[in-house]
C-alpha cells in the first residue's frame, strides 16, 4: 500500500465523487500501480474500484483523472434515464398535430417532426440543416420568426400563407442558455384552414342552433287550452279573460264570424269553473231548431201541454243544465216572442215549462254566442234592446284567422296531427304549402282549416302534401281564389278589365263597346288604353 503521487487536482465527476464517500478514508485506499505508475487502482472496502491515471502538469503537479466501478454503474443508470426522457420527447415531438421545427440561434434546422410535412408538403428531412434564409429564398417561408425571437428575445407569432398555400399560425420561442443568451428557437406550426374549417362548421351549428331556439321558442309561445292552440296576443287576452271570469256568476257574450271557435271558448270557461264540478255544459243551436219546437227545447213541458206531448212531460235545456252552464249558440236566430221568456228566466232565474202553472227557480249561468251585428238588429226591431243588455254583461270578440295569422300554422300542425291520428298515416306539408295556408284569409276561420286539412289528409296518396293537392277551388289559378283580401278598387279593377276583354271579342268598335256598355266612346277608348286592350278583328 504505498503511493508515489501527490493527488492534488481531481477532476470532473470523480472529485464530487470523492466526495460523496468520506467515510471511506483514504487510509482504506489499497492502491496497485501499472504502466509505469501511470495507472493505478484503489479499492474500497465494498469492493468498488477506483482507475486512476496521473498526468504532469506544467507546473510539475500531478493530476489524477479517474473514475469508480460504482460511479460508472450510476452514470449508466443516468445514461438510460436520460436516453428514456429522450426517446419519450422525440415521440412527443413527432406525433405532435403541430408542425415543430428547432433551430440554433443562428436558424439553422437543427430538428423537425413529420407533421410539417403534412402542411408544407415538403419533406421534413429538406429542412434539416438549412438556414431559415435559404428556406425564405426558396419561397418555403414568407419571413422568419426565428431571427424576430433572437431579436426580440420573447414569443414571436405570426400569420402567413406558406409554399402550400395554406394558412398557418406560426409561434416561436426562445430557448436561452445559462449565460442567458438565446440558444435555440422553437417554432410551431399550426394549419388554420383546418381550423378554420372548424370555425365554419360551428358557425353552421350555431345557425341551426338558433333556427332551433327560434322553433323552440315558438314552441313556448304556443298556448293550449281544451285542445285549442294559439300563439297571438290577440288570443291570449281573450282567453285570459275567460279564465278571470270562470267562476264569476255573469252573463258571457261571445261574438265573432261562423267558425271562430266561440263553442270552444264557451266549453272552456266551463271546464276551468266550478260549475263543472255541480252540472253540466249544455248547447242548443237556437238557428237549428223549428221555432214551434224551440220553446219546449228550452223550457220544458208538462204532461198532456199539447197534443202528441209527453203523458210525464219532458225537462226543458234550462232544467239539464242546473247547476252548469247552458250555451246559447247563434242567439241572434231566437224568435221575438222567445226572447221576452229567455229574459224573464236570465233575470229572475227562474221558468214556467210550457202548460206548467208554477216557476221552478234553476241556478245555471248563461253562455251567448253570435256571428250577427246584435246592435244592428237592435236598431231594426229584430233583436230586444233589454235582452241585448242582459247578454251583453261580459262580450268577447274572437277575431277570424285573417286577423291572427300567427295561430294559422300552429292550428295546423294540431290538425294534422290529430287527422294523421285518426285515420293512421304519417302526412307531412311542404313548406309551400303551409306559407299558402298562412296566407289565405280562410272566411270560414277555424272550421275551414280543420275541413280542408282532413280532406288532404284522406283524400291525397302521397305522404309530402303541396299546393298541387288542394281541391280545385282553392288552387292560386282558380278564379275565386284570393290569398290575400282585395281592395274595393282592385276589385272594380279586375271586373271592369273581365267586362272589356270580354267586349273587345264580341264587338268591331268602341262606338259598338260604348253603346253596348252605356259608357261614352272616349272612355272606352280609354279603358283600353290603360288595360292595354284591342278590338279582336272579324274575318
Amino acid at each position: 500500500m504505498n503511493s508515489t503521487c501527490e493527488i492534488r487536482y481531481w477532476s470532473g465527476y470523480f472529485k464530487d465523487y470523492l466526495e460523496q464517500e468520506k467515510k471511506k478514508a483514504l487510509s482504506n485506499y489499497e492502491w496497485r500501480f501499472l504502466d509505469d505508475n501511470r495507472l493505478a487502482t484503489a479499492r474500497f472496502h465494498d469492493q468498488s474500484y477506483i482507475f486512476l491515471t496521473a498526468a504532469i502538469m506544467d507546473n510539475g503537479d500531478t493530476l489524477m483523472i479517474g473514475c469508480s466501478t460504482s460511479f460508472l454503474a450510476q452514470l449508466q443508470v443516468r445514461v438510460t434515464e436520460l436516453e428514456k426522457i429522450n426517446r419519450s420527447l422525440d415521440a412527443t415531438i413527432e406525433n405532435s398535430y403541430d408542425g415543430i421545427y428547432i433551430t440554433d440561434q443562428k436558424g439553422i434546422t437543427l430538428y423537425t417532426n413529420s407533421a410539417i410535412e403534412r402542411i408544407t408538403g415538403i419533406p421534413k428531412e429538406y429542412y434539416l440543416g438549412k438556414s431559415v434564409d435559404q428556406l425564405i429564398k426558396r419561397g418555403i417561408l414568407n419571413s422568419s420568426v426565428t431571427h424576430k425571437v433572437v431579436k426580440q428575445r420573447r414569443t414571436v407569432s405570426v400569420v402567413q400563407e406558406n409554399f402550400a398555400g395554406k394558412e398557418t399560425l406560426i409561434t416561436g420561442s426562445p430557448v436561452f442558455n445559462n449565460e442567458g443568451d438565446v440558444e435555440q428557437v422553437v417554432t410551431n406550426i399550426r394549419d388554420l384552414s383546418d381550423l378554420n374549417e372548424l370555425m365554419h362548421e360551428l358557425m353552421k351549428v350555431n345557425e341551426l342552433n338558433y333556427h332551433y331556439k327560434q322553433e323552440i321558442e315558438k314552441l313556448r309561445k304556443i298556448t293550449s287550452h281544451d285542445g285549442v292552440v294559439f300563439v297571438s296576443e290577440k288570443m291570449k287576452m281573450i282567453y285570459e279573460v275567460a279564465d278571470r271570469i270562470a267562476d264569476i256568476d255573469v252573463t258571457v257574450l261571445i261574438l265573432g264570424e261562423t267558425g271562430v271557435g266561440k263553442d270552444v271558448l264557451a266549453r272552456h270557461i266551463f271546464s276551468t269553473s266550478v260549475r263543472s264540478k255541480k252540472g253540466e255544459f249544455i248547447k242548443i243551436n237556437c238557428g237549428a231548431i223549428p221555432e214551434d219546437l224551440l220553446e219546449s227545447e228550452l223550457f220544458g213541458y208538462e204532461g198532456g201541454a199539447f197534443t202528441g206531448a209527453n203523458q210525464k212531460g219532458k225537462q226543458g235545456l234550462f232544467e239539464l243544465a242546473e247547476g252548469g252552464v247552458l250555451f246559447l249558440d247563434e242567439i241572434g236566430e231566437l224568435p221575438l216572442q222567445l226572447q221576452v221568456k229567455l229574459l224573464r228566466a236570465i233575470q229572475d232565474r227562474e221558468i214556467q215549462r210550457i202548460g206548467g202553472t208554477k216557476p221552478k227557480k234553476i241556478d245555471v249561468r248563461i253562455i251567448a254566442a253570435t256571428n250577427r251585428n246584435l246592435v244592428e238588429m237592435v236598431k231594426k226591431g229584430d233583436f230586444r234592446e233589454d235582452l241585448y243588455y242582459r247578454l251583453n254583461v261580459i262580450p268577447i270578440t274572437i277575431p277570424p284567422l285573417r286577423e291572427r295569422r300567427d295561430d294559422i300554422l300552429a292550428l295546423l300542425d294540431l290538425f294534422l296531427a290529430k287527422a294523421n291520428e285518426q285515420y293512421h298515416f304519417n302526412k307531412a306539408l311542404e313548406l309551400s304549402l303551409k306559407d299558402y295556408f298562412y296566407q289565405h284569409d280562410w272566411p270560414g276561420n277555424v272550421r275551414e282549416l280543420i275541413n280542408i286539412v282532413e280532406r288532404l289528409v284522406v283524400l291525397t296518396d302521397k305522404a309530402l302534401l303541396s299546393i298541387s293537392d288542394l281541391p280545385v277551388e282553392y288552387q292560386p289559378t282558380h278564379p275565386y281564389h284570393t290569398s290575400k283580401t282585395m281592395t274595393l278598387k282592385e276589385c272594380v279593377e279586375k271586373a271592369e278589365r273581365e267586362v272589356l276583354e270580354r267586349a273587345v271579342k264580341t264587338y268591331q268598335t268602341t262606338y259598338e263597346m260604348a253603346e253596348a256598355l252605356d259608357s261614352s266612346q272616349a272612355t272606352i277608348v280609354r279603358k283600353l288604353k290603360k288595360y292595354k286592350l284591342k278590338i279582336c278583328e272579324k274575318d
